[in-house]
């Protein structure tokens, strides 16, 4: 993981151990990540009784895809304003050096 200190750790995702290799500065993030993950599919287990573990996996990747999504869109369209207000500054400011 060029040059980075790596730790390998095991994680447990809905029941199952997944062993990783992560950049120590990494590891905290990741964690919490894992439990929130894990909440989300008990969470997906207490609302649909009738599904397996798996479904409410799939349910919860669902879920953060869909946000992650949104927050990639949303980050995208504040990068556009944020460039087109930059260029009606610029316009603004070579207008009022003309006068």
């Amino acid at each position: 993981m060029d040059g980075q200190q790596t730790k390998n750790i095991t994680v447990v995702i809905a029941n199952r151990p997944y062993p990783l290799k992560v950049k120590q500065e990494d590891e905290a993030a990741i964690r919490k990540i894992i439990k929130e993950l894990n909440e989300q599919v008990n969470r997906f287990q207490l609302t649909y009784a009738n599904k397996d573990k798996q479904d409410c996996l799939a349910m919860a990747a669902l879920t953060n895809a869909v946000d992650l999504y949104k927050t990639k869109k949303d980050t995208a369209q504040d990068s556009t304003i944020s460039s087109q207000l930059a260029r009606l500054d610029q316009l603004l400011g070579e207008l009022t050096s003309q006068e």
